[in-house]
């Protein structure tokens, strides 16, 4: 019988890629990406990630704030400080030294008592992207690849981001933490983010918890942190690290990217599955293995989809058979259906 594809997660047939690096998908002309200025080796690495269609599709989109957000400029997401801005907010009672400007008189004349007029400031938000290249999201080949897919969807909300003037930044994780792209509004900050992305080789296996750890000093507080991931880990050690990035009032999105072939397991035959983070080889019938696998997937979801219930997190499935448009489509067009609450 013919070696074929295989899943675990981990597993993965005899689909490596036949080159060091991890990707090969297809090149777009520099006019046809909104980066005119940058140089030609910068455009073949960005074309990898951006599609000009997918660009148009949601460019009407924009990212915003679940939450109330802090920021160190002038923006237009809601700030859970209270000064003297745009948007009313309420009442305080005058005490000595405020500006008499912002007294509310008419509050005045039925209670004969002074209240300041208090507005809610207004500031940018700053979202960090968080991508695990592990051996793990090398699985898939073309488009599909988990690993090309995930850097996809984080190189195109970044130009979304930077197009609203908010700022963000990039990480990307396996064992330890590869790279930590600082915040920026620049657009620039795109062409970065690429840059740094085409350099990874996924070869090691994940510490995501101990990343985290590590990342979260490093931010601020009340942002938004996306992960884009398989998650195929141990979820009662990530825990820990995910409840830190809540206490410090983050809004939390885990982007759970899988290949079609590990979310069905329609495999038949004989088939090789070539171990990746340090499995083994196995040599099976997959049709034996179907019911018991797809039964282990769920489980393992399902304590996944706990653990973010439990700690307000959101989980994004992403099936890397759909296009990347379809998808950020459908989440930012729920986003805004959703609405807002205050973390």
């Amino acid at each position: 019988m013919g070696d074929g594809p295989a899943v675990d997660g981990r597993a993965k047939p005899e689909m490596t890629p036949h080159h060091d690096s991890p990707f090969r998908p297809r090149l777009l002309p520099p006019s046809a990406l909104p980066f005119p200025l940058c140089s030609s080796l910068s455009h073949s690495i960005l074309s990898r990630y951006l599609d000009p269609q997918t660009l148009g599709r949601l460019a009407q989109r924009s990212l915003e704030p679940r939450g109330l957000v802090l920021g160190m400029l002038a923006g237009s997401h809601k700030s859970p400080l209270a000064g003297f801005a745009v948007e009313f907010a309420g009442h305080r009672e005058y005490t000595a030294g405020d500006d008499l400007r912002h007294l509310d008189w008419r509050v005045y004349y039925r209670r004969e008592k002074f209240f300041i007029k208090q507005y809610e400031m207004e500031t940018n938000l700053t979202c960090h992207l968080v991508l695990d290249f592990s051996e793990s999201m090398r699985y898939g080949e073309g488009d599909e690849e988990k690993l090309l897919y995930a850097s996809r969807m984080a190189v195109i909300l970044a130009k979304l981001i930077t197009a609203q003037s908010d700022q963000v930044s990039l990480a990307a994780l396996d064992e330890s933490v590869a790279f930590a792209v600082p915040p920026s509004n620049s657009p620039a900050q795109v062409i970065r983010f690429a840059e740094e992305i085409d350099k990874l080789q996924p070869r090691r296996t994940t510490k995501l918890e101990e990343c985290l750890q590590q990342l979260v000093g490093r931010w601020g507080r009340r942002q938004i942190v996306m992960i884009f991931s398989d998650y195929l880990t141990d979820l009662e050690a990530l825990e820990p690290a995910l409840q830190r990035l809540r206490y410090q009032r983050h809004e939390v999105v885990l982007f759970h990217v899988l290949h079609h072939d590990e979310l069905t397991f329609q495999f038949e035959g004989q088939v090789r599955f070539r171990g990746l983070e340090g499995l083994e080889e196995l040599t099976t019938q997959p049709e034996e293995l179907r019911a018991l696998y797809l039964e282990a997937l769920a489980r393992h979801n399902g304590a996944l989809d706990d653990l973010c219930r439990r700690n307000r997190i959101e989980r994004v499935p992403v099936d890397t058979s759909q296009t990347v448009g379809d998808v950020l489509l459908d989440y930012l067009n729920k986003r805004q259906h959703v609405g807002t609450s205050r973390f």
